[in-house]
């Protein structure tokens, strides 16, 4: 049993450069400001990586101050289930959760996988991105990571017909998704999807804005549709059948891991498949993220290798492949 009556909560905020830049629909940025929630205990500690996104209404200021605000009740003993109703659904309770879990695997000598009775992790192939350029900078950039054999594409509307056409030119034999991050205008997305068929696209996600994705429902789908935006938790799955085929399952919507392994469950129960997703950030991040991906459809966890440098340890990415996190990373 952890002796909780010693533990420590610190909060701290890290911001890693990205190789070059990073560009989806909504904007660019060119670092990954990540929040890192550490609970100490005698001589092990737990740590969680989480990245606040404005376009869920949040701030690096108001999750580390959410986080830091828990100080109290980490000490008194909380645990993760009481965790699931003391914050909502985000990054913050990402964070702590994902502290929790790996607090308890180093005090017991145990993994994270044993502890949530999975079996031990392997490596799985993971997507690779695209940022969003014009059709012949993406289709280079695509023709540039041949070493990855599966390619995430950012998409933006306009000018998407044409970029699904150059990538697949230049690159006839990777294994293509797309994300438009609900960029695509109700009235193209009929044509827009086609497009992706013909590219042989094999997965689109979000492609409208989960505030009018209704129509999904009622046009062809001739390519299966992933929601990423319209998708947090397993209140939120309900409502997405009929309109999605797939869900991108990411931590910092789910509030941690413990809410991952049950939206996942959720989705599956509710004939939906799985893609586990990132936000750009280290290693750390990743890590329980790869725990959650061990079972899904689609993995696209490349955070780290948009980053110009990552935590060490870190993961170990070979191409496509990235393998279990080393226990002194997490889990």
């Amino acid at each position: 049993m952890i002796d909780c009556s010693k533990r420590a909560l610190t909060v701290g905020v890290e911001s890693w450069p990205i190789a070059g830049s990073f560009t989806i629909s909504r904007g660019t940025k060119r670092d990954a400001v990540v929040v890192v929630a550490s609970i100490s205990e005698r001589h092990h500690v737990g740590r969680g990586e989480c990245v606040p996104y404005v376009r869920y209404g949040e701030s690096v200021e108001g999750v580390a101050a959410a986080i830091g605000a828990c100080s109290a009740k980490i000490a008194a003993g909380l645990d993760r289930a009481a965790l699931q109703s003391l914050l909502p659904p985000g990054a913050a309770r990402n964070a702590l959760d994902c502290a929790l879990w790996d607090l308890e695997a180093k005090f017991s000598g145990r993994s994270v996988a044993f502890l949530a009775g999975l079996p031990a992790m392997r490596p799985l192939l993971t997507a690779y991105t695209i940022s969003l350029a014009d059709p012949q900078t993406m289709a280079a950039r695509a023709r540039a990571a041949s070493a990855y054999r599966l390619l995430k594409l950012k998409l933006g509307g306009d000018g998407d017909r044409e970029r699904l056409a150059a990538i697949r030119e230049a690159v006839p034999h990777a294994r293509l998704i797309v994300d438009a991050n609900e960029a695509w205008p109700p009235e193209q997305a009929e044509d827009l999807m086609r497009a992706a068929a013909e590219a042989g696209v094999e997965l689109v996600e979000q492609p409208l804005p989960a505030s009018n994705d209704e129509i999904l429902a009622v046009i062809p789908r001739p390519v299966p549709v992933c929601a990423d935006e319209s998708v947090h938790d397993r209140a939120s799955l309900a409502l997405l059948v009929g309109r999605y085929d797939a869900v991108n399952i990411k931590l910092d919507k789910t509030g941690g891991l413990t809410e991952g392994l049950a939206t996942a469950a959720e989705a599956r129960a509710l004939g939906l498949k799985v893609m586990v997703g990132c936000m750009v950030a280290t290693s750390l991040a990743m890590a329980p993220a790869l725990l959650l991906a061990q079972r899904a459809d689609w993995v696209d966890l490349d955070g780290p290798l948009l980053l110009a440098r990552d935590r060490e340890p870190g993961l170990t990415y070979d191409g496509s492949a990235v393998s279990p996190p080393p226990p002194e990373l997490w889990g």
